[in-house]
Parts: C-alpha cells; sequence; structure tokens
C-alpha cells in the first residue's frame, strides 16, 4: 500500500484543532442538591459499566476525530497493489471449448471474463491482442488499445463448444509476439505446462485455470439402432468424481415423450454400460442424465435412429472375427464366396478385393488388399476427428503390418507415417490391414468401428449423420438450395457448394430444401465429456527498467463511503441527544 498525495498530511492539524476544542468546552459547575436517595444506585451503575459511560458521553468526539482522519487519508489518495501486467505489449488467448460451461454457482468462462474485463483497465496504452481456440484460431482483436472496442469485444465471446486444440492458438500468438517483451494470459480450464514455448525470455505466460474441486458424471456413448420394429439403444456412463455417485438415466423419442427411466449407481473412476432393448421405434433418440455434477453440457445425448435398407455382404475368405463381428451388429448379414460377390449389385460388400472398388451401386469395406504385398510397421495410432471414431478410439491398438495406401484416398488414421484407414471419394471404407496383423479385436473399439461402419453406409438416405461443433463438410446433397434450420425451425445458415457447416450447439438439426429434408446431429466430441483439474501458474518475469510494473487501485471512493456512514451515525447520536444540547 502507499499514497500519491503525501504533502496532504499536513490536515492532520484539523483533529487536533477539534481535540483541543473538546479540551476548552465549557464545563458544568457542581450542584449540590437535597436529597441523595438515588446516589447508591446510580454510582453502582457507574461503577459496573465506566467504559460504556465514557463512550456514551464522548461518543460526537470519538466519531467526528475518526472522520476527519479519513478525510486526510482520502486526500493523501492511498492505494494497493491490485493487479501485475508486463511488457511493451498483452495477448490474450480464450479457450471457448464446451468444457468452459463447467463450473459451480457460475461457469469457468464468465469467471475468465470478468478477470479479462478487470485487466483491461491496467493495460495504460499498450496494445492488446485476442485471439480464440478452435480448428482455426481467430484474432478477434489484433494490438488494438481502444478500451471501450476491447471491451465490447470481450463481452461478446461466447463458448463454441470446439475442442480447444491449444497448440494452434499458441502458434497464431508467436506470429504476434515476434521480438516484442508480451504478457500472455491464457483463460482456459487446464494446460499442461510442457505445451508452452518457453524458450523466449522475453514472453510471460499467465495461465488462468478452473477451479480444482468440478464434479462431473458423463455420458460418454450412445449408440440406437433398428430393425423397423423395435430399437435398440446402448449408453455407457462415466463418474469422474472420487465417490460413487447416482444419476436418473432418461430416454426419450423425437417429440421428447419419456421412454425409460432408471437410476444408476455408478463407482467413482469407473465407466456403466446400459442397454435397453424392445424400445418403440423413432426418428431421433435423446438420452439425458440428472446427477449431482457442476457440467450439464455432457449430462445430454441425442442418437439418430434408421432401419437399414440395403443388404450386408461378407466374404468368406475374410477372417472369422471380422464375419462375426458384422452377425453380432446386423443379424441379416449373408456370407458369400468371393467368387460370387460381383453378383451383389445391391447390396454393401465387405472384402479383401481391390478390383470390386468402383464397380459395384454401394460403397464396400475393404479389409487388407488382394493386389499387394504388405509390409512390417511400428508407431502409435493417430486419429482424425472423423465420425467413423465418434465411438471408437484406436490410440491402444497394436498394427504390426500394411499393405501400401491409396494415393487419392483420404486418410483417416495413420500408424506411425503411415496410412491405416481411409475413405474414397465414392464413399468406400478401407481399413489397409489384415485383422491377424493387430490385436484390435480384443479391444471395445472394434466392435463399436464395426457399427459406425455399418451406420455410415447402411443408414437411409433421410439423415447426413452426426457433426461435431462448427465443423465443415462436404454433403451429398441434391441440385438447390439447402438451408439448415433448428428443431424450433428457426433458420440458421445455408448449404454452399455441397459444404455444410454444422452449428455450435449440440442437438439434431435439419437440411432442408424446397422439396426434401434431411436430419442431422451436433455432437460433443469425446475429448469435450472429460473435465480436467484446473491449473492457476505464472512462467518466466519481464522487468521493467529492473522493477516489475505494479498497477495501483485508488481506495478512495471505499474511504468516502465509510466517512458518510459515520456522518450518519454522527447524526443520529446527536439526535438522541437532542439538538438543543
Amino acid at each position: 500500500m502507499g499514497f500519491s498525495q503525501i504533502l496532504y498530511s499536513w490536515t492532520a492539524i484539523f483533529p487536533v484543532i477539534v481535540l483541543l476544542y473538546y479540551f476548552f468546552r465549557k464545563k458544568y459547575t457542581d450542584q449540590p442538591v437535597s436529597s441523595t436517595l438515588f446516589w447508591s444506585e446510580i454510582m453502582q451503575e457507574t461503577r459496573v459499566s465506566p467504559y460504556l459511560k465514557h463512550l456514551q458521553k464522548n461518543a460526537l468526539l470519538y466519531l467526528q476525530l475518526l472522520a476527519l482522519l479519513l478525510l486526510m487519508l482520502a486526500l493523501m489518495n492511498p492505494y494497493i497493489y491490485k493487479s501485475k501486467i508486463a511488457g511493451s505489449q498483452v495477448v490474450f488467448i480464450v479457450d471457448t471449448s464446451a468444457t468452459m460451461l463447467a463450473g459451480k454457482e457460475q461457469a469457468t468462462f464468465e469467471l475468465h471474463k470478468q478477470e479479462m474485463l478487470s485487466l483491461i483497465n491496467d493495460l495504460n496504452g499498450r496494445p492488446i491482442t485476442v485471439i480464440t481456440t478452435g480448428h482455426a484460431p481467430i484474432a478477434i482483436l489484433q494490438q488494438e488499445t481502444n478500451v471501450n472496442a476491447i471491451e465490447q469485444a470481450i463481452q461478446a465471446l461466447q463458448v463454441t463448444y470446439e475442442t480447444a486444440q491449444m497448440p494452434k492458438a499458441l502458434d497464431v500468438a508467436q506470429a504476434f509476439i515476434g521480438d516484442a517483451s508480451t504478457s500472455v494470459y491464457i483463460f482456459t480450464d487446464a494446460l499442461d505446462k510442457m505445451q508452452l514455448p518457453i524458450e523466449k525470455d522475453t514472453v510471460q505466460w499467465i495461465v488462468k485455470g478452473a477451479a480444482k474441486d468440478l464434479k462431473n458424471i458423463a455420458i460418454t456413448r450412445f449408440a440406437a439402432t433398428t430393425d423397423g420394429k423395435a430399437a435398440m439403444a446402448l449408453v455407457q456412463l462415466r463418474n469422474d468424481t472420487k465417490e460413487m455417485q447416482q444419476a436418473t438415466l432418461t430416454l426419450y423419442d423425437a417429440d421428447n415423450k419419456e421412454l425409460v427411466s432408471e437410476k444408476v449407481n455408478i463407482p467413482s473412476k469407473e465407466i456403466v454400460a446400459k442397454t435397453f432393448k424392445d424400445l418403440p421405434v423413432t426418428q431421433t433418440m435423446t438420452a439425458k442424465i440428472d446427477a449431482n455434477d457442476d457440467y450439464l453440457v455432457d449430462n445430454t445425448q441425442t442418437a439418430l435412429l434408421q432401419t437399414t435398407s440395403a443388404a450386408l455382404v461378407v466374404d468368406q475368405s475374410l477372417h472369422q472375427l471380422i464375419q462375426k463381428g458384422f452377425q453380432a451388429i446386423q443379424p441379416n448379414v449373408k456370407m458369400v464366396p468371393a467368387l460370387q460377390l460381383a453378383d451383389n449389385k445391391d447390396a454393401v460388400i465387405v472384402t479383401n478385393q481391390v478390383a470390386l472398388l468402383g464397380q459395384m451401386k454401394k460403397p464396400i469395406i475393404l479389409f487388407g488388399r488382394d493386389d499387394t504385398e504388405k509390409f512390417e510397421v511400428a508407431g502409435n495410432i493417430s486419429m482424425t476427428n472423423d465420425a467413423l471414431f465418434a465411438f471408437s478410439n484406436l490410440k491402444d491398438v497394436y498394427v504390426g503390418a500394411l499393405y501400401e495406401g491409396f494415393d487419392s484416398y483420404k486418410t483417416i488414421a495413420t500408424v506411425g507415417e503411415e496410412p491405416f484407414i481411409q475413405l474414397s471419394p465414392e464413399g468406400d471404407i478401407i481399413v489397409l490391414a489384415d485383422i491377424e496383423d493387430t490385436d484390435w479385436p480384443l479391444h471395445p473399439s472394434f466392435p463399436l468401428f464395426l457399427w459406425s461402419v455399418e451406420q455410415q453406409l447402411l443408414e437411409s438416405s433421410s439423415s447426413l449423420g452426426i457433426f461435431a461443433p462448427n465443423e465443415e463438410r462436404v454433403v451429398a446433397l441434391a441440385q438447390g438450395e439447402w438451408s439448415v434450420y433448428s428443431q424450433d425451425d428457426e433458420f440458421l445458415s445455408t448449404v454452399v457448394n455441397g459444404i455444410l457447416t454444422a452449428p455450435i450447439k449440440p442437438d439434431t438439426y435439419v437440411v432442408r430444401s424446397t422439396e426434401e429434408e434431411k436430419r442431422f446431429i451436433v455432437q460433443l466430441q469425446a475429448q469435450e465429456r472429460v473435465i480436467e483439474e484446473g491449473t492457476s501458474y505464472t512462467i518466466g518475469a519481464l522487468p521493467d527498467n529492473g522493477q516489475e510494473e505494479l498497477s495501483k487501485s485508488s481506495i478512495v471512493p471505499w474511504i468516502l463511503l465509510l466517512v458518510l456512514l459515520l456522518l450518519v451515525v454522527e447524526w443520529e447520536v446527536q439526535r438522541r441527544r437532542g439538538f438543543t444540547n
């Protein structure tokens, strides 16, 4: 704490004058009275509470002295060190992912916005750059010095539900930092120190994280399918807390009518799976949990139900684990000899015959290749954010050998640097490995991947599938104008050149033309269903002429408020004594 107007300390003479006035004020003389009947009682009360009597007698003196001392203090303009911003410029990196909505009384995102607004008062003319995270980080402000513009931009910030992808945002920030001394504030929930590029001495990193005691119970998986007569649903719940939690799981149909409800006990740090059969057929099905947690966004998930119309044919020469896997998912799977596959023009075929690519009416599923030799590989599996991996994580799968990939096909999973799973422009799905060269069937992701493949290739044309928030994707739509609408029939956007940009909020949406409509779902990515323990820390220091710069916050308004309160109390004391006295 300090004083910026120490010269006004001479005003201390005013309290001294008031004190002298009380010393020389008029004194009353003793007056003898004719009766002492009540003296003993009065003297007894005085002896019992002499300090209270003294305070009552001199209350006005103390109140006036205190008010004058506070006014003198206000003239000296005391201040406290409130916050610290060093460097010649400031960069804000704002995490706008869905997990920022977690919080107790208030979401982490709103708390961070309040902190940003308080920090801009300490910029003192420094330029500020504000960067939001996401698949494509955006610099919404660049070297801005106008405080009003900065405040408006911060107030307008919104959660986009996209995965943060913080390394991309850090790369964008590096372009603005350059060689200038910079304070970089990262407003997120949790960030590992190892992700920060701390090789520069001219950058101070200040990470503002979420609270450390947030609770989360999440729906991690939800799938629903139907044979046209009845529906079946699979729900996985995870408890990230340190205690057993109870949640009420409820399934709803497309009209928000309750289908089934059940209380579920979830052990600490465990995953519980629930299966529901013989449910009514509906276009969409929504799973919701009612639980005592601090993150509500992952408590709801929606799935599209489609009746499969195309047949599924599996090559008899493929490994039995592939045959059994598809049979468990699709009861009507047919096993056909390799030489007869070409006769099933209207079916979706599972084979390793490369010659069938582009020859069938429906996309095919290729496991391995029969036209080339495989080679040994080593390395971890990396995946893109494709819908095929919405329910299956392949990171722990071992792959010992691969076939050569197709140059013109899109790679959605790799082993090291080599393609592992590809998509053709016609929609074919190619797995460039023999199943016996992997331990994939030992993992839960194998049947879930087969289910995703079956859903993507066999679902009817009334659905566009599952999208991530704000995802851009080329969709197969007929010629014409198509628009995106919410469930409440609110217009949101248009499809331009066959590219659909999904809305940011998870929900069910409709793409509509003048003659047709298709549904699709925007769903949280798996990373946004996990709450990490909040982390806040500072790395590095920026000296200003050998000393760090501290911002000063005046406390004069609080002093004046206290003086006003003292004047009110003084008036009340005077009123009780009587103004004539």
